[in-house]
C-alpha cells in the first residue's frame, strides 16, 4: 500500500479553504495547549483564514470551552466551536423530545445542553423518557451508573419505550503526561452490554450517537462555512478520519494524540490523505 504523505501546516492553509481542528490531542489536552497549537490559531485569526473547532466534548458550552482556551494562550471565538452537545437540539427537535424528561450524565453545562434542546431534567429515581450521557465526569460515577441501568431495566421490564443519546462517541481521551481517561463512549459501551445481557436480540437497546465519526457535525461546519473546501485535522482515526472520509472530506492525521505511527497500514476507511507530524 502506498505510503501517506507528510505535509506540513502551512501547506494545509494553502490549499484548504476551511481548516476543521479536533481539540483534545491536536490543540490542547487536559491541562493546557499543545506544541505549537497557540502560534496556529495566532496566524489563523491574523490572517482571516476561516476554521472551526470540531469537538465531541459535550461537557462544555461552546461559551465555556473558547474561556477554557483563552486561559491556555488560545483566542478562539465561541462561533468557531462546533461542539457534540450543540448538536442536541436539532435531534430533540427531529425526533419530538422537546418537553421529554431527560436523565443527564455530566456536569452542569452537559445538563445546559439538554436544557437548551427542550428537554426536562429529572433525577435517575424519577420517571424518564431520555437518557443523555454528556461526559464521564459531574456525578456520583457508581451510584448514578447503576441507578440508570437498574431504572433501565425496570423500563424495559414493563416495555416501555426510551431514547438513549449519546452527543460524544469517544472511548479514550489523551491527559497530561502521557495518561488516557475513558470518556463518555465508554460508559454507553458498558450499558449497552449490560442491557443486552439482560434482554438479548433487542435492536433498539443502543445510544444514538451523534458525534465525529458521525456526519451530522460534519455537515453543520459545512452549513456554517458554506463550503466543502476543507480539511479535517485529527488525531483518532476512528472518529475525525473516518468520519472525515465517509462524508468525502480529506483528512490529516497529526501524531500527537490518540493514534501513533500504525497510520500507513490502515484500511481505506481509516486511512488519512496526510500524516501531519505537528501543528508547527
Amino acid at each position: 500500500m502506498k505510503e501517506i504523505p507528510k505535509i506540513t501546516i502551512d501547506e494545509l492553509i494553502k490549499r484548504y479553504s476551511v481548516l476543521l481542528l479536533d481539540a483534545y490531542g491536536v490543540l490542547v489536552h487536559s491541562s493546557g495547549a499543545l506544541e505549537g497549537a497557540g502560534e496556529l490559531i495566532a496566524e489563523l485569526n491574523q490572517k482571516g483564514t476561516s476554521y472551526f473547532i470540531l469537538t465531541n466534548d459535550a461537557s462544555k458550552l461552546p461559551l465555556t470551552t473558547s474561556k477554557l482556551f483563552q486561559k491556555y494562550g488560545l483566542e478562539i471565538n465561541p462561533n468557531r466551536i462546533i461542539t457534540s452537545g450543540s448538536l442536541l437540539k436539532s435531534y430533540f427537535g427531529t425526533h419530538g423530545l422537546r418537553g421529554a424528561r431527560c436523565i443527564v450524565l455530566g456536569p452542569s453545562d452537559s445538563v445546559q445542553y439538554v436544557k437548551d434542546a427542550g428537554g426536562e431534567i429529572v433525577p435517575p429515581e424519577n420517571e424518564f423518557d431520555v437518557v443523555v450521557i454528556g461526559d464521564e465526569d459531574g456525578f456520583s460515577f457508581l451510584e448514578t451508573v447503576d441507578a440508570v441501568l437498574s431504572r433501565l431495566f425496570q423500563k424495559l421490564d414493563r416495555r416501555e419505550k426510551f431514547h438513549l443519546v449519546l452527543p460524544n462517541p469517544d472511548l479514550i481521551y489523551p491527559k497530561a503526561d502521557n495518561g488516557y481517561g475513558i470518556t463518555s463512549g465508554s460508559i454507553a459501551l458498558m450499558l449497552e452490554a449490560a442491557l443486552q445481557l439482560r434482554f438479548p436480540g433487542r435492536s433498539d437497546m443502543y445510544f444514538e450517537r451523534l458525534g465525529k465519526p458521525h456526519a451530522v457535525i460534519y455537515n453543520e461546519a459545512i452549513r456554517r462555512s458554506g463550503t466543502r473546501d476543507m480539511v479535517m485535522i485529527g488525531d483518532q482515526l476512528e472518529t475525525d478520519i473516518r468520519g472525515a472520509n465517509d462524508i468525502g472530506l480529506d483528512s490529516a492525521l497529526v501524531m500527537t494524540g490518540v493514534t501513533g505511527a500504525m497510520a500507513n497500514k490502515l484500511s481505506k476507511r481509516l486511512r488519512p490523505n496526510y500524516l501531519l507530524t505537528s501543528l508547527k
